[in-house]
């Protein structure tokens, strides 16, 4: 890191804390007003510095201003809009209407959303603005205090965002630190914070979520993952491969959504290959243009040269695209003839390279099962009882269905991961909530007292009637799992007036074990 930019010393880093933990005990950030005031400060630092936020990630990352406009700007603009119409929804108590009564009209119950407290939010270097700033838009609409941490590898950026944040946003209530691994280890291990929000690899996350267990601090961790791509026979091809194609091309292919590795049925799988190949070489040269296509380089020499290595592992046939070589730009491949062993399958790739798996789409879903859970899902067919099934028997973050990554956009629509792909969800009222507590109050009336006094003691046996709760879901004794679905209509609930009770024996070891399995009371 250059000398320019210190990382935050260790005791200034404890004295921001301690700033932040006073303003939240003050109970500024709980009001509606303060936090409408910081999303519209927000939403200036982003608008009034769109040349500088684009020049930071073209230097940080080589990347097109367009994408730096689409992705990162135009994303974190909308975001905040959307937020602002809807905060004082998100913020009102919630009634519990289901709850009975008594609860529902005489206790009055309700949930409060009641901001957390003080917030890390620790971003990442591939998209340095958005993966940092989104997630402090949610913190600042539920009114917690918050520390940033944007990558130290994203150095540019880095830079601007200590300048903009302490020019634009309410120092007494959001700040930022810098660090690299050791001091953002430390700050994790001595300091205690209300909730944790992380964006990075699995194995960053695990030792995040590891430090925060030992504070009971809640964590949401958006991690990555090797997300796959099924083309199935019904699929269109040639714009599966466009679409696969981008999910590549787009930063470099340091993107935690972006394909890792395509499964082809075999019927189409020499199709596809050539026009993958097409639009890699498409897009890679500029099309048209005849220019470098504007790819972003490779973050940095490590990860460079780990990528260069997974690339010489392959067993498989390596399709480079013909263009110029740029110094920290890896240039983009197609890798065919592999099965599911190949090297180039061992980890989540990072980078611009596209293998390619000829499978049928079970051979698909079992070789996805038996890796870890990944962030999203890209399932190409036209064929709907073949979207389901694959659906049904797999388990990822999320699915976008013929194309790549753009369920991500869905601005009210919770995004996050499972299992090694994190946990936890934001964007929208979902973001509200990651960063909120959700706390259920009744307010129990005095005249209530005498309908209350069977729970005191001394008990009386003879008033436990008084407790009993009766079947109201129908259900009878009896029932087989198959009788299920009849419960589902109109059907259902007419038969009942006319069908009694089914009569059983009353020891579980009368009944024969031909008969089917049943439920009882």
């Amino acid at each position: 890191m250059s000398s320019s930019l210190e990382y935050t010393s260790w005791d200034e880093t404890l004295a921001i804390h301690q700033t932040l933990s006073a303003t939240f005990a003050s109970g500024l950030t709980r009001s509606l007003k303060w936090r409408k005031w910081q999303l519209k400060q927000l939403w200036w630092l982003v608008t009034d510095n769109q040349p500088a936020i684009s020049a930071a990630m073209a230097a940080d990352l080589r990347r097109h201003e367009i994408e730096s406009v689409a992705f990162d700007i135009s994303n974190l603009q909308k975001d905040i809009q959307k937020t602002l119409a809807a905060l004082e929804s998100y913020a009102r108590d919630d009634r519990i209407t289901d709850s009975g009564l008594l609860m529902r009209f005489v206790c009055r119950a309700r949930v409060r959303k009641e901001p957390l407290g003080v917030s890390l939010i620790i971003g990442a270097w591939n998209f340095p603005f958005l993966l940092l700033l989104q997630p402090l838009i949610a913190a600042l609409a539920a009114g917690c205090c918050v520390l940033l941490k944007p990558s130290e590898l994203a150095d540019a950026s880095q830079r601007l965002i200590v300048d903009l944040v302490a020019r634009y946003l309410d120092p007494r209530a959001v700040r930022v630190v810098t660090g690299a691994g050791p001091e953002m280890a430390r700050m994790l291990a001595e300091v205690k914070f209300d909730q944790i929000f992380f964006t990075g690899s699995t194995g960053v996350g695990r030792r995040v979520a590891e430090a925060a267990a030992r504070k009971l601090t809640p964590v949401v961790l958006e991690l990555g993952g090797q997300d796959p791509a099924i083309v199935c026979r019904s699929a269109h091809v040639d714009l599966s491969a466009k679409r696969i194609a981008l999910s590549k091309f787009m930063n470099g292919g340091q993107i935690c959504l972006s394909v890792n590795h395509v499964f082809v049925d075999p019927e189409i799988h020499d199709e596809f290959v050539e026009r993958l190949k097409y639009w890699t070489q498409h897009f890679a040269s500029g099309g048209d243009k005849g220019t470098d296509g504007g790819m972003c380089k490779i973050v940095n020499e490590r990860n460079y040269k780990r990528l260069a290595g997974l690339l010489e592992s392959t067993k498989g046939e390596v399709f480079r695209a013909n263009v110029p070589e740029i110094e920290g730009v890896m240039t983009p491949a197609v890798i065919t003839g592999i099965d599911n062993n190949d090297p180039i399958l061992s980890e989540e790739l990072f980078g611009p390279f596209c293998p390619v798996i000829k499978a049928s789409s079970s051979e698909a879903i079992k070789f996805t099962n038996a890796r870890p859970r990944p962030l999203a899902l890209y399932i190409f067919s036209n064929d709907k009882s073949e979207v389901n099934h694959i659906m049904d028997t797999t388990i990822s973050g999320g699915v976008t269905i013929n194309d790549a990554i753009l369920h991500y956009s869905v601005p009210t629509a919770p995004f996050g991961g499972v299992g090694d792909s994190g946990y936890g969800a934001y964007h929208g009222v979902h973001g509200f909530l990651a960063f909120s507590h959700r706390r259920t109050v009744i307010t129990v009336p005095r005249w209530l007292e005498s309908l209350l006094a069977g729970r005191y003691p001394p008990y009386d046996v003879a008033k436990r009637g008084k407790f009993a709760v009766k079947n109201s879901g129908g259900f009878r004794r009896g029932e087989t799992m198959e009788d299920q679905h009849e419960k589902d209509g109109w059907i259902y609930r007419v038969k009942e007036l006319f069908v009694k009770e089914k009569k059983v024996p009353d020891s579980a070891e009368s009944v024969s074990s031909e008969v089917p399995i049943k439920g009882h009371n």
